[in-house]
């Protein structure tokens, strides 16, 4: 209970009163800082959800080398994540699936087919090489309490690789979601190269499923940007399509389904679908006979999961808190990050030379001034007395050390057995500290050149790991399809010139044309006024139809001919023209306007082609 609520009295039954007045809202506010924070939304430093890095973690406790069943490491994980062991296994499917953290063992199911994975205690895993060597870093690691206090468990991992981006991520959260698109493995590397070098990133999504993708409209992976992605569709023969590669975030069976769909809708006329996908993809499509491959391909895309429109949103927690960021700054952040972590591995590893040599250096001056028999040393009768002594001792030597003795260094001198003592080689000491010696001059030089040693770190990544992760995603800039224009003509259209209607609906009508639920339709009246409208059921017009036809957007080819009296009385005009495009629904006068204007000629030459019109003059009583 919140201790700003206030307890009252009931006096009459003596029941205390608590008010729940933002009782509610501090409970949301709870849950939904805990959602974005802890469940669903990836951290910069380590591009993993907690589940992710807590499976991570778990795995790296267990490794020996060998696979472990997937249900022991889930129970395993089970110490760090209190949510169940389905959301555990879960995620450790999708992590094992991208093929760059963990080894797997056994039916781990297909993303691309959609298949499930075997029960995980019939699977096994273990950590990639990659994952051992770039993830994880027990030194340079910050530590946490589990959600029990039984355990430690890292509040990220040390992670000196953009992870996020090379995997991406997708989480609801409560007010927000996260949509990080995956990107090229070399391309991270070698873009990491270039921030290095002071060069802003252009990294553009990759794609597991392959196909081709349209990214200029990409913005950077930010919110209001927008990915094309297209199944990559060959022409086998005139009566055969092949699709052999699929777009992100489909799977072959919905593919296949979208497409029986759009057949049964008439969008496409197909005789036949089979699925032969095995290693790779392999959808076949058999055309019906008269049906072009080249308008059915473009049909695919327009009515079909062939073309899916991807919107990513690239957010991210950073400082505890939700931030929104560009992929191109995130790769930056983690390629400082990386940076950083190597200066720290450094700085550790030099400190741990530094304390070999010391200690080297002291165990050859203990042993070869003899201090070990000296008479005081010999008769110390405790601890202390002996790190009296042998300060005294050293005296002379501490110019030498790099840092002052303490009392846990005489410790580890006088815990020495004398075996060793009386066996101590002093040239090999004397080797091995010029071998630690050359080692520090190698890390002092790294730190003093930390960029280059970075890129050289990125550079060895790449040699190391980079065969067979070549670019999937073929990189496009499509043109749009208009669906209107591939739609097959699949319905009839009809119309009643007396009432003014017109539609798919008025079968006992006169028959118009043959169109598709996607085209619109132009009408010419008597009075002479011309609407276009979207192909319905049954639409009304206006009374007086003298024309009507499938209305093409931006047809120069079809030209309108007409013969119009101006008012009840007025001149007669002729008029020549096409209709480019006008908005729906809205009546436009192809005469001047004069009240009781009538057409009385129209044509329509659908190839432009002149018109040779006869007229007939005869004499007025009134002119003279």
């Amino acid at each position: 209970m919140s201790d700003e609520l206030e307890e009252n009295v009931n006096e009459e039954n003596k029941h205390t009163v608590i008010p729940i007045n933002g009782l509610y809202e501090n409970w949301f506010l709870d849950y939904a800082s805990y959602v974005i924070l802890d469940r669903a939304v990836p951290h910069i430093h380590d591009g993993l959800k907690p589940v992710q890095r807590r499976i991570l973690h778990s795995l790296k406790e267990m490794d020996d080398g060998r696979f472990n069943k997937v249900a022991n490491v889930i129970g395993n994980t089970m110490k760090y994540h209190p949510h169940g062991d389905a959301s555990i296994g879960d995620a450790m499917v999708q992590i094992g699936q991208k093929d760059l953290l963990i080894d797997c063992q056994g039916n781990w199911g297909d993303p691309i087919t959609g298949d499930s994975a075997a029960a995980s205690r019939y699977i096994e895993a273990r950590l990639s090489k990659f994952a051992i060597e770039v993830v994880f870093n027990s030194d340079t690691t910050i530590w946490q309490l589990s959600y029990d206090g039984r355990n430690n468990e890292p509040l990220t991992l040390p992670v000196k690789f953009p992870l996020l981006l090379a995997q991406g991520a997708e989480g609801i959260a409560v007010g927000l979601a996260t949509k990080v698109m995956p990107h090229n493995f070399v391309e991270l590397l070698d873009a990491s190269i270039e921030v290095l070098r002071g060069t802003r990133p252009n990294i553009l999504p990759d794609f597991f499923t392959g196909g081709m993708a349209d990214f200029s409209a990409y913005n950077e992976g930010m919110r209001g940007g927008k990915i094309r992605v297209r199944a990559k569709i060959t022409e086998k023969d005139k009566k055969t399509l092949v699709i052999t590669e699929i777009p992100f975030s489909t799977t072959t069976g919905s593919v296949i389904d979208s497409i029986l769909s759009a057949n049964d809708k008439g969008k496409i006329k197909i005789k036949k679908i089979e699925d032969n996908t095995a290693a790779h993809v392999e959808i076949v499509i058999q055309l019906a006979p008269g049906i072009s491959p080249d308008v059915t391909i473009d049909a695919l895309y327009a009515f079909t999961s062939c073309e899916v429109s991807i919107s990513p949103n690239t957010c991210i927690i950073k400082d505890d808190k939700p931030h929104f960021l560009s992929v191109n700054d995130i790769l930056t952040e983690n390629t400082m990050q990386t940076k950083s972590l190597l200066k720290q591995e450094l700085e550790i590893k030099l400190h741990e030379l530094q304390e070999k040599i010391f200690f080297s250096s002291l165990l050859k001056i203990f042993i070869q001034e003899g201090m070990y028999k000296h008479p005081d040393y010999e008769n110390s009768g405790n601890f202390d007395a002996v790190v009296v002594v042998l300060n005294g001792l050293f005296e002379p030597f501490k110019a030498q050390l790099y840092r002052e003795i303490q009392p846990e260094d005489f410790k580890k001198l006088i815990d020495k057995p004398m075996s060793s003592i009386t066996r101590f080689d002093v040239k090999k000491a004397d080797d091995q500290m010029k071998s630690l010696s050359d080692e520090i001059k190698v890390v002092k030089n790294h730190l003093r050149h930390l960029t280059d040693y970075a890129i050289a770190w990125f550079q060895r990544l790449k040699d190391k790991y980079a065969k067979g992760r070549e670019r999937k995603t073929e990189i496009r800039l499509f043109d749009r399809v208009e669906a209107s224009k591939v739609a097959l003509a699949n319905v009839k259209l009809y119309m009643n010139r007396e009432d003014g209607f017109i539609g798919t609906g008025l079968r006992k009508d006169e028959f118009v044309a043959d169109c598709s639920d996607l085209d619109e339709i132009i009408v010419f009246r008597e009075d002479g006024k011309c609407v276009i409208t979207k192909v319905a059921d049954k639409t009304f017009v206006g009374k007086g139809i003298i024309h009507a036809a499938v209305f093409k957007k931006n047809d120069e080819r079809t030209i309108y001919n007409l013969i119009y009296k101006d008012g009840g009385s007025g001149v007669s005009y002729l008029k020549r023209f096409a209709v480019m495009g006008v908005t729906r629904d809205k009546d436009y006068d192809l005469t001047k306007g004069t009240k009781g204007s009538k057409i009385f000629y129209f044509t329509a030459n659908p190839n432009g082609e002149a018109e040779i019109i006869n007229v007939q003059l005869k004499p007025h009583t009134k002119l003279k």
